[in-house]
């Protein structure tokens, strides 16, 4: 099975958010744009959830597959930059990186707290990371040998992806959204 080496972690281990008192509107513009960038990740990950569940079940034909992801940001971004699979982990990448190297550390250095938040969510990138590699392994196992076996195996991969970085987003998001304004963190 793909998933029996990775390291899942448990999100009632996650640690606490801090308060921020006397945050402003002005403040929390910084995680509302935060949110609307995870909004496009979870946006793709619905439309291809149900497909898979279509596909699954035999009411997805390739052509309606095509057209109903035609409009979504990594297949726009596949058709412009490159294989699919390879560009959407290198937005995720990228944008993971960008927190890793230049936010996280940032906030790590605002309290012991948010050092542990920072820790946390660092560690749950990895688990993300892991997650898409997976997938492209069971994807290309797909489209090498078609049929109910690798099929499956990539929607149980598919599936834990979407548990694990829906879940991580939203504790992000509320984790650091308003410390982005509160402490000032830019990129």
């Amino acid at each position: 099975m793909l998933l029996k080496d990775i390291q899942f972690l448990d999100d009632a281990t996650r640690p606490a958010i801090p308060d921020l008192p006397g945050i402003t509107e002005v403040q929390k513009l910084p995680g509302q744009h935060l949110r609307m960038i995870h909004d496009h990740l979870r946006d793709n990950m619905v439309v291809l959830g149900r497909l898979i569940e279509r596909a699954g079940e035999g009411k997805a034909s390739v052509a309606e597959v095509k057209t109903e992801t035609a409009d979504l940001v990594m297949v726009s971004n596949y058709r412009r930059f490159g294989t699919l699979c390879g560009q959407y982990c290198q937005f995720v990448h990228g944008h993971h990186s960008i927190e890793d190297v230049a936010i996280f550390p940032a906030l790590a250095d605002q309290s012991p707290a948010f050092k542990a938040i920072a820790d946390r969510l660092q560690a749950e990138h990895v688990v993300v990371h892991t997650l898409l590699e997976k997938l492209i392994d069971g994807l290309i196992a797909l489209a090498d040998a078609p049929g109910r076996d690798n099929f499956d195996a990539a929607v149980s991969v598919f599936r834990a992806l979407e548990t694990v970085l829906l879940s991580h987003l939203g504790y992000e998001e509320d984790a650091i959204g308003d410390a982005l304004g509160y402490f000032d963190i830019g990129v």
